[in-house]
């Protein structure tokens, strides 16, 4: 029962910190379940990648309810995003999962350096 609050706070985490910043829900929920939970970096991205289901239906409708949705630029974005995750996921399977650590760290981190210095130059 205890795993499962645990697990359920990591979604939670996610979700709320998806919802407030708008950031990729994978940003919180890969590190979490590699650090906390000892799950393997693949698995974990795979895990990731099944929790944007849910959340993605729940942001849509709002985002429909408030006419906030570009349909076309939408429908270009995802097919260029199926493709490459196509050729990704079939990719990520041959990179070791240390080398597949410290490519997200350092996404993560040029992430948000390069926001901090979005912000500094307004």
């Amino acid at each position: 029962m205890t795993m499962i609050l645990i697990i359920f706070g990591i979604g939670l985490t996610a979700g709320v910190l998806s919802g407030l910043l708008g950031i990729g829900g994978g940003v919180v929920l890969i590190p979490l379940l590699v650090l906390l939970l000892g799950i393997t970096q693949h698995t974990a991205q795979g895990i990731s990648m099944l929790v944007i289901i849910p959340t993605s239906i729940v942001s849509v409708w709002y985002f429909y309810k408030k006419r906030l949705i570009n349909y076309q630029a939408a429908a270009y974005m995802a097919g260029g995003a199926a493709l490459g995750a196509l050729v990704s996921a079939n990719f990520v399977q041959a990179v070791p999962a240390s080398e597949l650590k410290r490519i997200f760290g350092i996404f993560v981190i040029f992430s948000g350096l390069r926001m901090i210095w979005a912000t500094r130059k307004k």
